[in-house]
């Protein structure tokens, strides 16, 4: 019997994981499909060997591992098969496979294009624009972030469009919004490429508040949320998957 396993970054704050909840919720009922369990990485709770072993205490001999992730970074090339190859050992009677993050693709980025509108603000020509991913180490984030934010910059027609990050990777967030409120733009736009509320967009939102603007209009935009390309997004990974 077919199984499937959404595992979710986790995070501290319950608002994130009723968002987390809710959002997967929505998706499964576009799977035809019984055995559909969620999990996370870290900070909440089943985690991924529980979630496989709901899965199998129901009756799944075929578990499809969907990530709940944006982009290809370490989770999705070493945790994650870390613990399906420890799981393959625990249960040798359930074939396991592995399904991909959203990755790049024009119907995400036109998302970012309508956060932006939905400031209901006229964009500057000469805006500075930033696209705000998590970071990692891995080079991946880095190819794929900027690859998001050329398609954005031919989306909104703007000429400086660029990509920077909340953690363990250059630019940072912080520096590139410091040197944008000391340039010549009279207007930064702030694209949060994220997908669920939680401490990246708390601390996003901090920033721009304690903020000395210099007169310049900031905008931060809504993060990637519940849009239903994104669902329609994690609903096509699980297909593949499965199939």
């Amino acid at each position: 019997m077919q199984g499937v396993l959404y595992v979710s970054h986790g995070s501290r704050y319950a608002t994130t994981k009723s968002e987390v909840n809710q959002f997967i919720a929505d998706v499964k009922v576009e799977i035809p499909i019984h055995l559909q369990e969620i999990c996370y990485l870290e900070l909440a709770d089943p985690d991924i060997h529980q979630g496989i072993n709901n899965l199998v205490l129901q009756g799944a001999t075929a578990i499809a591992v969907i990530p709940v992730l944006l982009l290809r970074a370490g989770h999705y090339y070493q945790d994650i098969p870390e613990i399906i190859n420890q799981q393959k050992a625990m249960y040798p009677h359930v074939s396991f496979s592995y399904g991909q993050p959203l990755g790049v693709q024009n119907r995400l980025t036109s998302i970012l294009a309508e956060r932006i509108k939905e400031t209901n603000r006229p964009i500057d020509p000469n805006a500075k624009v930033f696209v705000v991913g998590r970071g990692s180490s891995n080079p991946q984030t880095k190819k794929d972030m900027e690859a998001i934010a050329d398609r954005l910059q031919a989306f909104i027609g703007v000429d400086q469009v660029e990509a920077c990050y909340l953690a363990a990777c250059d630019p940072s967030f912080e520096t590139m919004l410091e040197k944008a409120v000391a340039g010549e733009s009279a207007q930064i736009i702030i694209v949060p490429y994220i997908w669920f509320t939680g401490f990246l967009t708390r601390f996003m939102n901090e920033k721009v508040a304690e903020l000395d603007n210099h007169g310049k209009e900031i905008l931060l935009c809504k993060h990637l949320g519940a849009h239903v390309a994104m669902k329609q997004a994690l609903r096509d990974r699980v297909i593949e998957a499965v199939s």
